[in-house]
């Protein structure tokens, strides 16, 4: 009489299928990429929501569209010079508005300094132009430092061009006009003239800060630093 054979259980056997490391990766890498779909779709497409709507805007001393030279806002007069120049993609940047936003702010509302924006394309070839563009457009429209410090205080955005549009209607600058400087690119060959005005300067990077005509060190971008760079520049001017 024959034995009876023992069943084999298929999850304790050694010829049991095991996952292909190769189909792990595959699964990880695919979460990854409808992770990042959906947080580029988020930023794309998130609201728009100014932060400080209604705060006093300083006077466009120098407007968009002249040729190498960058927009100049605050009072006339003033003894202390500040230029910036910027990429509004560039991370470096968004960490010095945050650090220094609300000294140069009040620098500019009383008087003892006026400020000039250089937006530059370094960054992002398609994005850097486009958000320059726009703020060119803004502060043809007034609101120079408020459109910047707007997309910089939502720096994780897109900022796409539905978006762009958005907050300019949100400062009270959405009329037809801006938006077709910002749908257009109207001030796109003054954007390449800053950028050529930046190189014959020596400028390589951003954000770069001047003081009446005085660049500044790396280690004095902080809100102190600027201060006492402004500070020393009134004390000389009198």
């Amino acid at each position: 009489m024959s034995k009876s054979k023992t069943p084999v259980n298929p999850l304790t056997s050694s010829t049991k299928r095991r996952v292909s490391p190769g189909l792990i990766v595959v699964v990880v890498l695919v979460l990854a990429l409808l992770g990042g779909v959906g947080v580029q779709y988020w930023r794309a497409n998130s609201k728009v929501e100014v932060s400080a709507n209604g705060r006093p805007e300083p006077a466009v001393i120098t407007g968009p569209g002249e040729a190498g030279k960058g927009v100049t806002v605050g009072k006339a007069g003033a003894k202390a010079q500040l230029e910036i120049y910027l990429d509004f993609r560039c991370p470096h940047c968004a960490e010095f508005e945050e650090s220094t936003g609300g000294v140069v702010d009040k620098l500019v509302q009383d008087g003892t300094a006026t400020l000039t924006y250089w937006p530059l394309a370094f960054v992002n070839p398609d994005a850097s132009p486009r958000l320059a563009n726009a703020f060119a457009a803004a502060a043809a429209n007034g609101k120079a430092l408020s459109y910047a410090d707007e997309m910089y205080n939502d720096f994780s955005k897109s900022w796409t061009t539905d978006q762009l549009l958005e907050l300019g209607k949100q400062l009270g600058v959405g009329d037809a006009k801006f938006q077709e400087a910002v749908r257009q690119n109207t001030y796109g060959g003054w954007v390449e003239s800053i950028g050529k005005a930046a190189d014959a300067r020596g400028v390589t990077g951003t954000p770069a800060v001047f003081v009446n005509g005085k660049k500044l060190e790396d280690d004095a971008l902080t809100a102190a630093g600027l201060q006492a760079a402004v500070d020393a520049a009134v004390a000389a001017a009198n």
